[in-house]
């Protein structure tokens, strides 16, 4: 065989490889099931005033998320939006909380009480390709699950009959625990959720 034949060759199999690994990671277009604003006012129905509230987390607690939850922050900082009543009472926080999967982001905000438990949550953005395994948890309101639990509760999915909306279900209820621990850590363990 000769040196261009073997470099066409070599050529031709680099393309494979590369085109091979870019159809294996493949990102559909967004859908965006619920606005931001539209999932605030949702999550903070009783609030008559709305503040944001930047956090930014110090090394110890990011070490104190990524122990309870396994997850390692990787935000510099972290916004919630928090929702007051008439005497200026904290009804809830709202933050969004995104996992990059395969198939592409999967975006939940979640709404926490002043005691840290878990209020509401919403998925607010999955990708075309996911929306077919996350509908079914949509329609059922799967996020309901969790309300009351704090970032110390479970938050094992219960079991599904696919195995895709299983690691959906899973993901979604992961998200709902890290928006919790997160909330606790850099708000209410600071003293700063009343």
């Amino acid at each position: 065989m000769n040196r261009s034949a073997v470099r066409g060759l070599v050529g031709l199999v680099g393309a494979v490889v590369l085109l091979g690994g870019v159809a294996a990671a493949h990102i559909t277009p967004p859908v965006v099931l619920v606005s931001d604003r539209d999932a605030i006012v949702g999550l903070l129905a009783g609030a008559r005033r709305f503040f944001v509230r930047e956090v930014r987390l110090a090394p110890a607690e990011r070490q104190a998320i990524r122990q309870q939850t396994g997850w390692s922050p990787d935000d510099d900082f972290y916004r919630f939006y928090v929702g007051r009543d008439e005497q200026n009472r904290v009804v809830a926080a709202t933050v969004f909380v995104t996992d990059f999967t395969i198939h592409g982001p999967v975006r939940v905000a979640v709404a926490l009480g002043p005691d840290g438990k878990v209020k509401g949550a919403t998925v607010v953005e999955v990708t075309e390709e996911t929306y077919i395994w996350v509908k079914p948890l949509l329609d059922e309101n799967f996020t309901r699950t969790y309300v009351g639990r704090d970032g110390r509760g479970s938050f094992k999915a219960p079991a599904r009959p696919d195995s895709m909306g299983q690691f959906y279900a899973q993901v979604i209820a992961s998200l709902i625990q890290r928006a919790a621990v997160l909330f606790e850590v850099s708000v209410v363990k600071r003293g700063d959720a009343a």
